[in-house]
């Protein structure tokens, strides 16, 4: 049997760089007591939620990967306690700026990059003007942990066709780092049920666990909402926060047994790829 333990935190950030990496390393010391192997932080965690605004002196949060301090501290921080922590960072490359994700494995190395493929563009979600699209394509990851991982960032995790590529790709557990709350253009738009039902979906369609981790907060009058859960491959959850707990959920996986249920549904049997020509076409 080939079983996994997840976790998933939830947390506040302040524009206090070195004291949000800190609160997220004590979760990921609480997580890791508990017995998990794959450790989620929320995205961008290393402050708030800089792209309410197009502000062009925000670029100066963008550092390379080897130079990025939550990188830096998620690694000695893996290294140490022999587990993967998936770490969302702003990431500068030359003249780029990307929203990157590092894998960072038990060894405390970074086994690689995902740059966020799908990029907002919206009242308090101006993603565009910082980052460009990813352009290292869809990624799994076979050596962080016992069974292979899928990481999608944030509005990438409403794309079911990020989650059958990872899924295609060998993924036998989907992770989310999020930061999504409320809309200020139309303040009665709650849309925390909608976010967990597109990944619910993905849970269920592709017979696969899904991990969320988000933020809670006020940031300059822009709530974020939490709900970060983990739930199993029939979508049913596992664990989960509301809309303001601190803290990390954790849960255990039987991968054996979801390959078992992902087989018998058929899903991957009975796909037609000969009809899906329309899917990739920008007509």
């Amino acid at each position: 049997m080939t079983e996994i333990t997840v976790a998933a935190m939830q947390l506040a950030f302040s524009d206090d760089e070195a004291a949000n990496i800190a609160a997220v390393s004590e979760l990921v010391r609480e997580a890791a007591a508990k017995g998990a192997q794959v450790i989620l932080p929320p995205e961008l965690f290393e402050g708030p939620y800089f792209c309410r605004v197009e502000d062009e002196g925000l670029f100066v949060g963008a550092r390379p990967v080897d130079r990025h301090p939550a990188v830096l501290a998620m690694q000695k921080l893996a290294a140490e306690l022999k587990v993967a922590i998936p770490t969302s960072f702003f990431e500068l490359d030359g003249q780029h700026h990307y929203n990157t994700l590092a894998m960072i494995g038990p060894d405390g190395k970074v086994q690689g990059i995902y740059r966020k493929s799908h990029i907002p563009d919206g009242p308090g979600y101006e993603e565009k003007f910082y980052f460009r699209p990813g352009n290292t394509g869809f990624k799994v990851w076979p050596d962080a942990a016992p069974t292979t991982l899928g990481v999608g960032v944030c509005w990438d995790q409403w794309y079911p066709e990020t989650a059958r590529a990872m899924m295609l790709m060998g993924a036998e557990v989907l992770f989310y780092p999020t930061a999504i709350g409320s809309e200020p253009h139309d303040p009665s738009l709650d849309t925390s049920r909608l976010w967990r039902r597109a990944m619910v979906g993905h849970a269920v369609s592709n017979v696969v666990p899904v991990v969320a981790s988000n933020r809670i907060g006020n940031e300059e009058g822009q709530i974020f909402y939490g709900h970060s859960f983990i739930c199993d491959e029939r979508g049913d959850m596992l664990a989960e926060f509301g809309k303001e707990e601190t803290g990390v959920l954790v849960a255990t996986l039987d991968i054996d047994r979801i390959r078992r249920h992902r087989a018998a549904f058929g899903f991957f049997r009975d796909r037609r790829p000969d009809l899906y020509g329309r899917l990739a076409q920008d007509i």
